[in-house]
């Protein structure tokens, strides 16, 4: 494979940003990642839809990235165009309706709707991930998710087709969606709000980022909830009775405010994590029989 003739192909388009061996540490919440072998910023969905069609056509392998959430990358870094979202932050209001595009920070979507007294996104504040992430992981939290409100979202497929895919489409289920892992691209979603009190509204958001302030390490570098909470009881209950809180590999550490999440305390890698994770899903499976799932997706490690 000849990187070389991507990069031509790049060069030959000023108006898209890229970079070649760019480090991903900096753009993963948890600080983590070897450098991508080129990082591309496109500026629109058409640009968008002309990269993945010429990837996909000459052959290289391509990855999406929006605020690197719930994503480990290796300290190798990984051989593939990364294409990154965070230029696509364009948004249009409609009534109670919104379409934004994929890139714009979830957290930013929630608070300017309720500046416009518009309820149903209270509980994304603080939540780090673009608009983008949280419509293919069906984020969710304190009682709502995604698919509460999603209308309709237009990704490419894994070939570069365009789609628009309404709700039921989409496959919503617990932290998962039909899109999910399956290579698609989405490039912008409409959700369906309800009007509310503008006061009450930007209190209950207020107050679920002060429940996240307060239960989860928001002072560290984190990928998020690591694992999906089984059916039942959390994740984070299974971990601590394991008697895995705190427990901690090099600079990686099981949050002894939550147990959830694996800090980096500064100098992590990437394998001490995915060693932290392997280690409490054996753990807490021998104790338990309960096989925790990863919500952390890893790119770049060996199968």
């Amino acid at each position: 494979m000849d990187w070389g003739e991507l990069e031509a192909w790049l060069t030959a388009r000023p108006a898209i940003r890229w970079q070649a061996r760019a480090p991903l540490a900096a753009y993963t919440s948890w600080r983590l990642g070897g450098p991508a072998r080129l990082l591309i910023w496109p500026d629109d969905p058409d640009t968008c839809r002309q990269l993945v069609d010429y990837c996909r056509r000459q052959g290289y392998p391509v990855l999406f990235l929006g605020r690197g959430t719930n994503l480990l990358v290796a300290d190798t870094g990984v051989e593939a165009a990364v294409l990154h979202t965070g230029s696509l932050t364009d948004v249009e209001w409609d009534g109670d309706t919104v379409r934004a595009a994929a890139g714009l920070p979830l957290a930013r979507l929630a608070e300017a709707a309720g500046e416009r007294g518009l309820t149903g996104l209270e509980f994304a504040g603080g939540i780090p991930g673009s608009l983008g992430g949280a419509l293919v992981m069906n984020a969710g939290a304190y009682g709502g998710q995604m698919s509460d409100l999603t209308r309709s979202v237009r990704a490419l497929d894994p070939a570069g087709r365009l789609h628009d895919l309404t709700g039921p489409e989409l496959g919503y289920g617990y932290r998962a969606s039909r899109l999910r892992g399956q290579g698609w691209l989405v490039l912008s979603g409409s959700l369906t709000l309800r009007p509310g009190d503008r006061a009450e509204i930007q209190a209950r958001t207020a107050a679920y980022l002060a429940r996240r302030r307060e239960k989860q390490p928001l002072e560290l570098p984190s990928g998020g909830s690591v694992f999906r909470n089984p059916t039942g009881e959390g994740a984070g209950r299974f971990i601590e009775r394991a008697g895995l809180k705190g427990r901690r590999l090099g600079q990686m550490q099981v949050s002894p405010k939550h147990a959830n999440f694996i800090v980096n305390l500064g100098g992590g890698t990437a394998a001490a994590a995915k060693a932290l994770i392997e280690e409490i899903q054996a753990e807490v499976a021998r104790r338990f029989q309960v096989e925790l799932e990863r919500e952390v997706v890893f790119w770049g490690f060996d199968p």
